[in-house]
């Protein structure tokens, strides 16, 4: 177990945020990735359909400008619910999707598995296909030019072809995993992947684990991920900006050497001031000292735990490999 320190001052994270927002690394911009650890939620570019709802928008901006680790994930959850209310028919979660697309596509992003949140919004009365089919809208053109939980599972059968994967989010305090037993059964047989957000808690039979940096404070716990050869999509910013805990990239960097198959996300952008993958990886460039090495490492651990076809996976891996050899040519390695 990592020792104590104390937590880092919203002056640091500050420091952090304005450096790796204004990154220049020409590694990092320029090399092919794939992420899978992305939401898609509120963005600025949805437009506001009534003065009320550009008053209620800039509220909530305010508030994550406000940013710090005041309120810690209460205070995320409280803006992540509540900012859902701007998403309200097909047209806005085609938009939503393709500024995320878009962004990807910016990044040099190959591949994506983003995930979405059909209860935060059902529950709202937005119907299922309103969400799916505006994501599929937005899949298709940039393709082109670039209830309970059992209900939602049977809606999004229909979808298979753009849903991959059944997982769980959100904080799963007195909701353990165990509860979704059946669904996630039911998944398997069905052909889906199985991932889980396993910060508190667990999910039995998941295929890739998501967040579970604390897997480092218990070698048990450890040593079963790296037995099972599990994937873990970790998000140092969203740990950062939201604990303040001064070990996150220490417990980053003990993964990485312990050669946990991890791979580097964003999160939710939109509620973490606006830090992408390209300026996350630069975070653990900045703090955590990862080498052009790391970056080459960790997206080959992408391509290999992504849910791709194996030709599309075999495609990204060759231009990452044409990549390297062309950056090794050209620049010194560090």
């Amino acid at each position: 177990m990592l020792p104590n320190a104390p937590p880092v001052s919203n002056q640091t994270l500050r420091e952090y945020q304005r450096a790796i927002h204004q990154h220049n690394d020409a590694l990092i911009n320029d090399m092919p990735k794939v992420e899978m650890h992305s939401i898609l939620n509120i963005n600025t570019r949805l437009p506001c359909k009534t003065l009320s709802e550009l008053k209620s928008t800039y509220r909530l901006l305010n508030d994550l400008d406000a940013g710090g680790v005041d309120g810690g994930m209460e205070r995320f959850f409280d803006l992540y619910y509540g900012g859902f209310n701007v998403l309200r028919d097909e047209d806005d979660f085609y938009r939503l999707a393709m500024n995320y697309f878009q962004k990807a596509a910016s990044m040099n992003i190959r591949y994506c598995e983003p995930f979405f949140d059909p209860q935060g919004h059902t529950r709202r009365g937005i119907a299922f296909e309103a969400m799916i089919r505006g994501f599929q809208r937005a899949q298709v053109e940039a393709a082109q030019i670039l209830g309970s939980a059992m209900e939602h599972y049977q809606q999004a059968l229909p979808y298979r072809y753009t849903i991959f994967g059944i997982g769980l989010d959100s904080l799963k305090v007195d909701l353990p995993p165990l509860l979704f037993e059946e669904v996630f059964r039911r998944a398997r047989s069905d052909g889906f992947k199985i991932t889980c957000h396993c910060d508190i808690g667990g999910g039995g039979g998941a295929d890739r684990i998501d967040h579970g940096l604390h897997a480092v404070d218990d070698p048990l716990l450890l040593q079963k991920v790296q037995e099972r050869d599990l994937g873990m999509t970790i998000c140092p910013w969203g740990y950062l900006c939201y604990s303040g805990e001064a070990e996150i990239i220490s417990r980053v960097r003990t993964l990485y050497n312990a050669g946990i198959k991890m791979t580097i996300g964003s999160d939710d952008p939109s509620y973490m001031e606006d830090i992408w993958l390209n300026n996350s990886l630069y975070l653990l460039r900045k703090v955590g000292d990862f080498t052009n090495y790391d970056f080459l490492q960790l997206q080959k651990n992408a391509i290999q735990m992504c849910w791709a076809p194996a030709k599309i996976k075999a495609a990204i891996l060759e231009e990452l490999q044409h990549f390297w050899a062309r950056w090794e040519t050209q620049r010194p390695s560090t």
